[in-house]
């Protein structure tokens, strides 16, 4: 099989790129208050994507890089927020899906969200698993096209 060329790996994470409002919503209840807001644009180099998200509550705001190793497909986010957290990712994202997941301290974590038919909307669920094995629910996670 042919391997993706760095340009083929990067446009694949095209449908990102805009501004987003985010709805978070833990599990059985309301959306958490204030307004979440995630803006994905390429940094000027051309070979990553860069994610800045900001929420008017008591959530941090965070930047993550997201880039890939062409060679064998591979996608990462590398996340960190203003409390400190410096995590990464994997990544992968095609068909309409998009996820990320991690294993490590302090938990396991993992998110998937599923593109809806035009694009304008990711709908996504954020796990983890406290234990190390037996995921459970952390948030609901909805991004809206804003632009």
């Amino acid at each position: 099989m042919d391997q993706p060329t760095p340009e083929q790996a990067l446009k694949k994470l095209e449908p990102l790129v805009g501004t987003w409002k985010l709805t978070a919503t833990p599990p059985g209840g309301e959306p958490w208050p204030g307004e979440g807001r995630a803006i994905f644009e390429w940094h000027e180099s051309g070979a990553h994507l860069i994610e800045r998200s900001t929420v008017d509550d008591e959530v941090p705001d965070g930047v993550s890089i997201i880039g890939c190793d062409a060679a064998n497909g591979t996608y990462y986010q590398l996340y960190s927020d203003d409390r400190g957290v410096c995590r990464v990712y994997e990544m992968s994202i095609g068909d309409g899906e998009w996820k990320l997941w991690r294993e490590g301290e302090p938990f396991p974590q993992r998110f998937t969200g599923r593109f809806d038919d035009d694009g304008r909307a990711i709908v996504g669920r954020w796990e983890k698993a406290e234990d190390e094995t037996n995921y459970t629910i952390d948030f609901d996670l909805t991004y809206t096209r804003v632009e």
